[in-house]
């Protein structure tokens, strides 16, 4: 197993890896929309939320030598159901098909009041 790590996505909040690579696989953990920048959320809503947690995963992953289109997992958690319609048409502008697999759940909070979270797979 190797971490990955990069100063282009949030660092970790807790014992955690940003990314830990392992038989060719890259299993990035899951993204709060952080501005590595600031260190703050991004102006506006569940749109921009969503966007900056994506260009996350996409610095973690090209760190690790893979990208958005080696993708085949996404687990995306919602602070809100009622944000998926608009979550998944910024989500369906990073990827391409074929889509990688996702499931999609709401839960009743995430780590900084965050609206959404996403985690990946990808291969090398």
């Amino acid at each position: 197993m190797k971490a990955i790590s990069t100063n282009n996505a949030p660092a970790a909040i807790g014992p955690y890896s940003q990314a830990i690579e392992a038989n060719g696989f890259i299993y990035a953990s899951g993204q709060l929309p952080i501005d590595p920048a600031t260190g703050a959320f991004p102006e506006g809503g569940i749109k921009e939320q969503t966007r900056q947690s994506l260009l996350n995963a996409q610095a973690i992953l090209k760190e690790a030598g893979s990208d958005l289109s080696k993708v085949v997992k996404t687990t995306v958690l919602l602070a809100d159901i009622a944000d998926f319609a608009a979550m998944n048409e910024v989500y369906a502008s990073f990827f391409a098909a074929p889509y990688p697999a996702r499931s999609a759940f709401a839960v009743r909070d995430l780590p900084k009041g965050a609206l959404v979270e996403i985690e990946m797979i990808a291969v090398k």
